[in-house]
């Protein structure tokens, strides 16, 4: 897989074939050449020029087009909403065959809904634009902001330097780092948003990164290739504690807070869902959750090495030349007191990153206590006070040269706006649901779970949330899915609950595409992972977590949300 994120083919960095070649010279020995070299020379050129991935996604969306019918037994404006589901479902499969084989830019693939929606006739060319930029967007570009002002003033190297001296130890073991790394993300997670908590330790866990040995020419491979696999295994690490985290209470993501508002405007007559009584289905499930990453990360990392692993967690498996680790720590130890105390800039920047975490977390408390969003009648999100906060990173003088601020545009080259339009691609695909009539199809293809009991409703909401969730935001899924679940509820007989609360965790295991969440697009934008990464070790925690809340649910749930009662 390369760096852009395909499966398979070549890189952009390298020679390509050109697609026709300059004619041969003329002379006997092309008598002699076989016939066949023409064509394999074609061969070639085609798939250095991927072109058969390109193809790839309209042959897709073709098949689904000719192949798939969902209107068979619907007649008139039905069979019409039916065909829209089905283009529907013809561009999701064009974009997403765009995505994992990297037949274009990651860039241009996500831009591909703005001409496929209005040409299959899905969505107009305004209303697709329109996803490109929602609240969420605006955190992650004003978060992206933030996260390159803590990279300049390097205030991530000082934490990345404390955290390492705490859990690093002598001799150097890194699977201890790994947890130290991990297990402080996971517990910032459960109080501020899963996203923020990303964006704090993100540089952290890159800035650890940038102090390991790297191979040079004449350096050790072997060396080499295990520190990038400790690479991949703390930013996946970071990305997965961050959302584990966030699941075990109110306060640690959005999904949790919509799932609480929808259950309560649904269901006004039900029990609440306190912060007490979500902490304590939550927190077990993140426990579990968070063991299996911890035994996932160092096994995939290094496979041949799982024996090695069970009888000595603590042994170095990781990194082969501990002493050059620390002697690039006791370095960085050496100029980090040579810098000194931390000056006007860095403490303001500090200071607009806390008072940020301060504004996401207190902008909606609960419903007894409003936060302060009810003083603008809650018309703000967490994505206008993102950028509200990184615009005073423009206006703040930095007190280092006359006419300095602490960030200037010059230092924004490095946004990666690919990432940003991939996100919007995620809304977009999202609407596109709502809007052609497919999740009203997905809702009727569940009436089979009528009379079926907890062990199959539960697992079954879940993945249904689960596979939705990694095409957008988890927060977008929750919002798409739960007043689904609401009124299947009614329909199938059941407690609301089973589904709604099945459907919200679901919606956290968004741990397959970049897509997934604002998280997953952090960890994809350090250059560390690829989609190949992501689905490799996120598959093994969704299976995890669907197991835990099957198990959870009927057992733990039933006493805390009433599930056995009659409904």
């Amino acid at each position: 897989m390369d760096k852009r994120g395909s499966f398979g083919g070549s890189s952009s960095d390298d020679v390509e074939t050109p697609l026709l070649q300059p004619p041969p010279a003329r002379d006997d020995r092309d008598k002699e050449r076989p016939p066949s070299s023409s064509s394999s020379s074609w061969v070639r050129a085609l798939l250095a020029h991927r072109y058969p991935a390109v193809a790839s996604g309209p042959a897709a969306a073709a098949a689904v087009c000719l192949l798939v019918d969902l209107s068979v037994g619907a007649g008139g404006a039905h069979a019409h909403a039916h065909r829209e589901a089905r283009n529907m479902l013809a561009v999701l499969a064009w974009v997403f065959l765009w995505w994992v084989t990297g037949a274009v830019p990651l860039a241009v693939a996500s831009m591909a809904p703005l001409f496929l929606f209005p040409l299959f006739g899905v969505a107009s060319a305004d209303a697709v634009a329109k996803a490109y930029m929602d609240d969420v967007i605006s955190l992650v570009l004003g978060s992206f902001i933030l996260a390159l002002a803590i990279e300049h003033y390097q205030i991530h190297r000082r934490l990345a330097l404390n955290i390492t001296s705490l859990f690093c130890g002598d001799p150097v073991r890194p699977p201890l780092l790994l947890l130290g790394i991990t297990g402080t993300t996971f517990f910032v997670s459960m109080w501020i948003h899963n996203t923020a908590c990303t964006v704090m330790m993100m540089p952290v866990a890159t800035g650890i990164l940038q102090r390991l040995p790297r191979g040079g020419g004449g350096g050790d491979a072997g060396a080499h290739e295990e520190v990038r696999r400790f690479s991949k295994a703390v930013v996946l690490g970071v990305v997965y504690a961050s959302a584990i985290g966030g699941m075990a209470t109110l306060a640690g993501t959005g999904v949790n807070i919509i799932l609480v508002g929808m259950w309560s405007t649904y269901f006004p007559e039900q029990e609440p869902i306190t912060f007490s009584s979500w902490m304590c289905f939550g927190l077990p499930m993140a426990f579990i959750l968070f063991l299996a990453l911890w035994i996932t990360l160092p096994i995939l990392r290094s496979p041949e090495r799982l024996s090695l692993h069970l009888k000595h967690l603590r042994r170095d498996h990781i990194i082969t030349h501990p002493v050059q680790f620390r002697e690039y720590l006791s370095h960085e130890n050496i100029l980090l007191n040579y810098a000194g105390p931390m000056v006007f800039a860095e403490k303001m920047v500090l200071a607009v990153f806390g008072g940020l975490i301060v504004l996401w977390m207190t902008r909606n408390l609960t419903g007894d206590i409003p936060g302060w969003g009810a003083l603008f009648h809650n018309n703000v999100g967490d994505g206008t006070v993102t950028i509200m906060m990184a615009t005073l990173l423009f206006i703040i003088p930095s007190r280092k040269n006359k006419g300095e601020k602490l960030m200037d545009w010059n230092k924004c080259r490095k946004l990666q706006w690919d990432i940003i339009l991939l996100l919007g691609a995620g809304f977009a695909i999202a609407e596109g649901f709502r809007s052609s009539g497919l999740t009203d199809i997905l809702s009727d293809g569940l009436q089979f779970l009528k009379g079926a009991g907890t062990v199959v409703i539960v697992p079954v909401a879940c993945i249904v949330s689960g596979v939705i969730t990694e095409f957008t935001s988890d927060d977008a899924t929750t919002t798409l899915v739960l007043p689904l679940f609401a009124e299947l509820a009614k329909a199938i007989n059941v407690h609301p609950a089973l589904l709604m609360v099945s459907g919200a965790v679901g919606a956290q295991l968004s741990y397959l595409l970049p897509t997934g969440s604002p998280s997953n697009v952090i960890g994809f934008s350090t250059g560390h992972i690829t989609i190949k990464d992501l689905v490799i070790t996120g598959l093994p925690l969704k299976v995890v977590g669907i197991a835990a809340l099957t198990i959870l649910m009927p057992t733990l749930g039933s006493q805390l949300f009433c599930t056995d009662s009659r409904f």
